[in-house]
């Protein structure tokens, strides 16, 4: 497989065309449908099933298409990292995170970085922590961000200065609207949307003080600003992070934990790593800040 192939083949998976990714490629139709034989019988698997209207990816497609996604990033990552002259400051950095307002504090180092070096760009991926620490593990991505509890045993990593607050958002007139804070017994009896990072053995599941079988939860969500309009329709209270939705002009609120319950933060990146220097530099910048 070459990474022309890969490249090839993506385009006939996004557009479900070979004619369609020809023309979008400016190659002939006889050409790609060729190149795209030639992966098939180098793989020994068929990748497409070519119907009247529009092509559909097999199992094997389906595989090779997460697959190549991959490659053809992390080829085009690397290939930005060597090519740029060793005398110039530039490059690409690329962060994952889950949705905290502590993402504030990445975004100035990046800011001071940038401001000194305008060639480096910043690449931002928003997901839970086992969608980040895919990314991480492959190389997609330098720098993850996590919240606590994570495991990050197989990482280095740095503690943010800045600690994120559990509590529930709510439509304002719900009746524990009026609470200043919720305790445990507050929500036992709620319908409950819970972040996946939160579910299992957590320090959230065990403020509860009770088994997830035994309380409601009707919902979870991975990024809260959905979560938030299954709020808004009356669905569920979310269990969620401080400061992330805008509550100060809006029909929702957030009423912290009590006892109050927080989450540190930290950035990991993978033990042995050689970063090129426009990471060396955010990352001596976070230090900076974090100091």
């Amino acid at each position: 497989m070459e990474i022309r192939q890969l490249r090839y083949f993506l385009a006939v998976a996004d557009r479900e065309s070979i004619s369609k990714a020809a023309e979008e490629l400016f190659i002939t139709q006889p050409n790609l449908s060729r190149q795209m034989k030639e992966l098939e019988g180098e793989l020994g698997q068929k990748l497409f099933l070519r119907g009247s209207r529009k092509i559909v990816l097999t199992d094997a497609g389906r595989l090779l298409r997460k697959r190549a996604e991959e490659i053809v990033e992390l080829y085009r990552k690397t290939e930005s990292e060597l090519t740029l002259p060793a005398e110039d400051v530039g490059g690409e950095v690329y962060i994952g995170g889950g949705e905290s307002y502590v993402m504030g504090l990445i975004a100035k180092a990046a800011r001071s970085v940038q401001k000194e070096n305008p060639a480096v760009h910043f690449h931002l991926f928003s997901g839970d922590a086992s969608a980040v620490s895919e990314k991480l593990e492959k190389g997609l991505i330098d720098f993850g961000v996590f919240i606590e509890p994570s495991d990050l045993s197989d990482y280095e990593y740095l503690r943010l200065p800045l600690s994120d607050t559990w509590g529930v958002l709510m439509r304002r007139d719900s009746p524990l609207a009026e609470k200043k804070a919720l305790s445990p017994e507050d929500l036992w009896d709620k319908p409950l949307i819970r972040s996946e990072h939160s579910l299992g053995k957590s320090i959230v599941s065990e403020w509860f003080q009770k088994k997830e079988s035994e309380l409601n939860i009707v919902g979870t969500y991975n990024l809260l600003y959905n979560a938030s309009l299954f709020v808004r329709e009356g669905v569920g209270y979310a269990v969620c992070l401080d400061k992330i939705i805008e509550t100060e002009k809006s029909d929702l609120v957030f009423r912290p934990l009590i006892p109050r319950l927080v989450s540190h933060l930290d950035i990991a990146w993978k033990k042995y790593q050689v970063f090129p220097k426009c990471c060396e530099l955010f990352l001596q910048e976070l230090r900076r800040l974090s100091s």
